[in-house]
């Protein structure tokens, strides 16, 4: 069978491999190239559709070297099907379901090998463009000032749970905004990418910051929510405290110093205040007895 009539099998039926989006719709990328055009890989075409910017594109020759994908051929049905239309060679003709079927399983072999390349060199470096142009969304959290995000899973096993967004500042995940999606599995991108990825790029981690939206009625603290916070402002100094005893840096931001600087001085002045309190209710010449 030619090139030409592999693509014309997949025409009239748009491809959910090129989704990888399950039950949405996609834009139909022909799968094979023409006799005019030279053949690509096909994950090409299915990183630029939309709604795959998550991901980047893995290098042919990582997807060719059979050491790296070691024991996917278990977890993956029609295994050697999907690889083959994943790097554009399947030359096989096949009724509609057995190619629905090998096309899923195109999607599940491309994100799990996508979970194993991100945390390389080569796939860390591309993974780390996308987050300095803000591919994967910034914080919603006001205060982290659109802190841009990574993409992450909680479990590193499939149909576990769907991908999540981390925010560096405020060490805290999201769901992305966008529907496309908030429908990708996140074991696509594994629990361990994001911290990887700020171990080897450490000038990528942002300084910690300890401001927070404080609630107030009429300029007053709301008493549970300030005693909840003076909890949690507490917890923190004890954890900096013994960051800086075993000589490490706590990661807050350098303007914290001064905060921290101006609380003590209020807390000694609370201290004096309520000390001349103390005096004004002392009974006189109690000491005198008590001699």
């Amino acid at each position: 069978m030619s090139r030409k009539t592999i693509g014309s099998v997949f025409d009239h039926k748009l491809s959910p491999w090129y989704a990888l989006r399950g039950r949405l719709p996609a834009r139909h990328i022909p799968l094979a190239a023409t006799e005019h055009e030279p053949a690509q890989v096909a994950s090409t075409d299915f990183i630029s559709s939309r709604g795959n910017e998550y991901y980047c594109e893995i290098d042919e020759d990582y997807l060719t070297d059979r050491f790296n994908l070691t024991g996917l051929n278990t977890e993956v049905q029609y295994y050697q099907y999907a690889l083959d239309l994943i790097t554009d060679v399947f030359d096989m003709e096949v009724d509609d379901d057995m190619r629905e079927q090998i096309e899923n399983s195109a999607r599940r072999l491309y994100g799990l090998v996508h979970a194993r390349y991100i945390v390389t060199t080569r796939g860390l470096a591309k993974m780390m463009e996308k987050y300095k142009q803000g591919v994967f969304g910034k914080c919603p959290r006001v205060i982290c000032e659109s802190q841009h995000l990574l993409p992450m899973g909680q479990h590193d096993i499939p149909n576990s749970s769907f991908v999540k967004l981390y925010c560096a500042k405020c060490e805290d995940i999201y769901n992305p905004k966008s529907s496309r999606h908030n429908s990708i599995d996140g074991a696509y991108f594994g629990t361990s990418f994001h911290n990887i990825l700020f171990q080897v790029y450490p000038a990528l981690v942002p300084p910690k910051t300890q401001r927070r939206y404080e609630p107030r009625i009429y300029g007053f603290r709301v008493h549970a929510s300030a005693a909840l916070m003076r909890w949690q402002e507490e917890r923190r100094e004890e954890m900096k405290d013994r960051l800086r005893a075993r000589g490490m840096e706590t990661g807050f931001e350098e303007e914290d110093e001064g905060a921290e600087s101006e609380g003590s001085e209020g807390l000694e002045g609370e201290e004096e205040e309520q000390d001349g309190i103390d005096d004004m209710f002392e009974v006189p010449g109690a000491a005198q007895a008590v001699q």
